[in-house]
């Protein structure tokens, strides 16, 4: 039998509690991971990665040889680094000759693979080699806005799940409300064709504009780079159903239960039919009164005498089982012997000395 620790110190405590479901959850974290050979271009765009969400990522080092998300069994070592860092968003960067400058994006449910996306990266420009004013750097804490453009995000079925994946890795934590100044980059997401899409990350400048509404202007800042679908795999619909169940964020409501102003608490009892009727009733030995033939209150003797007397009412006396039962019946005369001939004759003389 396995047996559960309990923390013994205040701090390792605290952070069981960070870790423990919420019913609104925080900010995503992001663990950022090199397989076993990588190119220059796939170390530069998880180092920009990370520098865009620092707050919110975890990235390791060292290289990863035994991790392959999408073959059966190279999962493992993943799901143990997320549970390890408790991130839900992972960005693992590899390169091969089948798969040059390859990423693979996914999401984790209770510390297990939800889905992939696989992409490939294109044209890749870093932050460096954009030059724009230093003030219109994007601000660690600051939220972004996400811009898709294109008919691919709604029709085609790689890009719809494109779109939901880089959605959760790039919104940061979600908030009721935000002010204006906080707004200073845009992601810009165009679908070019049905499994291609241009990421473009530009700066956010508010210009007076004579209204309360400021003008806005992009400045690119980077990093830029067109990404390719490759490969993509949807989670099945049962493990969909439980990860988009919400739990109820009210109190129960107690039903039959008000607040007055005058008595306080006032509570409703609904009573089911008590069906009076068909209930049997008996004139008891004590008073006039009449008492249900089932009631708790009478005696136990006294019940069990009169269901005693009934019984022994309701038997037949042995005497009557021993006597043979008379035949109601009406008797009948016996059969004269002989022919229909004589018979009619012997009636006839009855006849005859009857009249006499």
């Amino acid at each position: 039998m396995l047996t559960v620790k309990t923390p013994q110190k205040g701090k390792a405590r605290r952070e069981l509690e960070k870790r423990a479901p919420k019913i609104v959850e925080t900010g995503k974290k992001t663990l950022i991971l090199h397989g076993r050979k990588t190119s220059n271009v796939v170390n530069s765009v998880l180092s920009d990665l990370y520098h865009l969400k620092k707050d919110s990522a975890v990235k390791f080092s060292r290289r990863n040889e035994d991790i392959s998300p999408f073959e059966s069994g190279g999962e493992t070592s993943l799901e143990f680094f997320s549970q390890k860092t408790d991130c839900s968003i992972f960005v693992f960067g590899s390169h091969s000759k089948k798969r040059p400058d390859n990423l693979v994006i996914g999401r984790t449910y209770d510390h297990h693979i939800y889905d992939l996306v696989e992409v490939g990266v294109e044209n890749y420009k870093r932050m460096e080699s954009f030059t724009y004013d230093k003030k219109l750097a994007p601000r660690v804490g600051s939220k972004p806005f996400i811009c898709f453009i294109g008919e691919g995000f709604e029709n085609a079925g790689e890009l719809k799940h494109l779109k939901e994946v880089l959605l959760d890795l790039l919104r940061g934590e979600v908030v009721e409300k935000l002010n204006l100044a906080g707004l200073d980059r845009v992601y810009v997401c165009t679908a070019i064709s049905s499994n291609k899409v241009v990421l473009t990350l530009c700066a956010l400048r508010l210009k007076k504009s004579g209204t309360v509404v400021p003008r806005m202007e992009l400045v690119e800042v980077g990093p830029s780079m067109d990404l390719v679908v490759r490969r993509h795999r949807l989670p099945n619909e049962s493990l969909r159903k439980e990860a988009m169940r919400e739990a109820r964020n009210q109190p129960r409501k107690d039903k039959n239960i008000k607040q007055d102003t005058l008595r306080g608490k006032v509570g409703k009892i609904n009573i089911p039919n008590q069906k009076i009727g068909d209930t049997v009733y008996y004139h008891t030995k004590v008073g006039d009164t009449f008492v249900p033939s089932k009631t708790k209150g009478v005696k136990r003797e006294r019940r069990e005498a009169r269901m005693k007397h009934e019984s022994n009412e309701r038997a037949p006396k042995v005497q009557d089982m021993l006597v043979p039962k008379k035949s109601k019946k009406a008797k009948r005369e016996p059969r004269e012997a002989g022919t229909s001939e004589e018979r009619n004759e012997h009636a006839s003389k009855r006849q005859k000395e009857g009249a006499e």
